[in-house]
């Protein structure tokens, strides 16, 4: 049963399942934290009061939405985020998993500081969250982390995200133990050397401003370097937020040569562009930079036709006062959870750029994958019970009342078409109707 004792039957919903490639309307029964039925017509048991019916005509229904990119802050950095409030946005955005980026203070790089994520998200998360580990120790790219360690404390993934590990060969080895853990390595793409002290894409528009500039062969010439360490160990590489057109190109011929090699994007390298720096308005402000019209059209495609697997928030919450310091001080990143599935409805699904299958493939089905997550991504009988309903017809402007700690995102103000109105977690509901539950 789910936790209150009760069954949930959602009633004629367009269900979206890529793993089934299923697209109808179907009525789906939930007992306990598993999908118990999924049919047409499922009857209501005799008593009623064990069960919680949603009718669901009009909305989809959706395996739970898993966000393989975001930064919680804790340890360290509870200003800005905690466990507690990064899961309450995933919730109210329809995320059901996230994925939490190890760069915290002090930087998660052993078993013991797996455990202290695991712990805290027991007691406090409302979503499902997998901690990944650091591929380094500190960080600082010299000696590699205690992996396996980690891998057996829970670590799903290994990154320095938020740093590159510039040392090839420290690279090639993690690319290799991970192999023989059975797990990827995100890897933040970014040349050091090259991007400098840049604040926002290189280019005609940054010279105009006066502004210093990373070049997008900052991200590209890395991507190609460990694609091609990838194939020299057979490791398992995923690109982490994908934002220029290079990146993509070298990723699609990854792909064809055989590759052991997958990418994200994150909704602002395919709704945004350079341009919107013009304003100084640092809540742009993120790394890697946002890039020109054509590399947003690159993105766009690479979506469409595979090349790009997931999609992602790299959710990066900062509080107000941080993100005030003006556009060369203040930090780099911007929230995502809570716009991630209404800026890909609005920007591609509406746009005839994915049809709603394909959407959720990325946003679900795919990182489950990815991620080995096996009872996850898919809405089949004895899978987990994440789901999120969708209103795909929904419009309103989106205002900076976040569940997150924090509100440097980019979109308030924006007019936007698709919100999710329903997300449950193992059996739970933990968002109804606009309310956290």
């Amino acid at each position: 049963m789910t936790k209150n004792g009760r069954k949930i039957l959602i009633k004629g919903g367009r269900i979206l399942d890529p793993s089934q490639n299923l697209d109808r309307a179907l009525d789906l029964l939930i007992e306990g934290d598993r999908i118990q039925d999924l049919k047409p017509n499922i009857p209501a048991p005799v008593k009623t009061t064990e069960l919680e019916v949603w009718e669901a005509k009009g909305l989809w229904v959706l395996p739970g939405l898993i966000d393989m990119h975001v930064h919680l802050r804790e340890p360290g950095r509870e200003t800005d985020e905690t466990i507690a409030s990064g899961t309450r946005a995933a919730a109210s955005g329809g995320v059901t998993s996230v994925v939490s980026m190890p760069n915290t203070e002090p930087p998660i790089d052993s078993a013991t500081l797996i455990r202290f994520v695991l712990e805290k998200a027991k007691k406090e998360a409302v979503v499902n969250v997998f901690p990944s580990g650091c591929v380094t120790k500190g960080q600082k790219g010299e000696e590699l982390a205690e992996m396996g360690l980690m891998a057996e404390a829970g670590a799903i993934a290994f990154t320095d995200d938020g740093k590159p590990v510039m040392n090839a060969q420290v690279m090639r080895r993690a690319l290799e133990y991970s192999k023989s853990l059975g797990f990827p390595v995100l890897d933040h793409c970014e040349d050091a050397h090259l991007s400098g002290q840049g604040v926002m894409n290189e280019g005609v528009v940054s010279s105009r401003m006066g502004v210093r500039g990373i070049p997008t062969e900052s991200e590209t010439l890395m991507a190609l370097r460990d694609i091609s360490l990838a194939e020299l160990t057979g490791g398992r590489l995923h690109i982490a937020h994908v934002s220029c057109a290079g990146t993509v190109e070298a990723v699609r011929q990854a792909k064809r040569r055989g590759v052991r090699v997958t990418a994200e994007t994150c909704p602002h390298y395919f709704a945004l562009t350079e341009e919107s720096l013009v304003s100084f308005n640092a809540n742009f402000k993120m790394n890697p930079p946002l890039r020109r019209d054509s590399d947003v059209e690159a993105v766009r495609e690479g979506l469409r036709d595979g090349t790009l697997d997931a999609i992602a928030t790299d959710h990066a919450p900062h509080s107000p006062s941080r993100k005030e310091m003006g556009l060369e001080a203040a930090p780099f990143g911007v929230i995502g959870l809570e716009t991630l599935l209404p800026l890909t409805l609005t920007t591609l699904v509406h746009s005839k750029v994915l049809t709603p299958l394909e959407m959720v493939r990325c946003v679900s089905t795919h990182p489950a994958k990815l991620l080995g997550l096996k009872m996850k991504g898919g809405l089949r009988v004895g899978m987990d019970a994440d789901i999120t309903l969708v209103d795909p017809n929904r419009e309103k402007i989106l205002t900076d009342r976040f569940e997150s700690k924090s509100k440097n995102s980019p979109f308030v103000g924006w007019k936007l078409k698709g919100f999710p109105v329903g997300t449950i977690v193992g059996g739970k509901v933990v968002y109804k109707d606009g309310m956290l539950v």
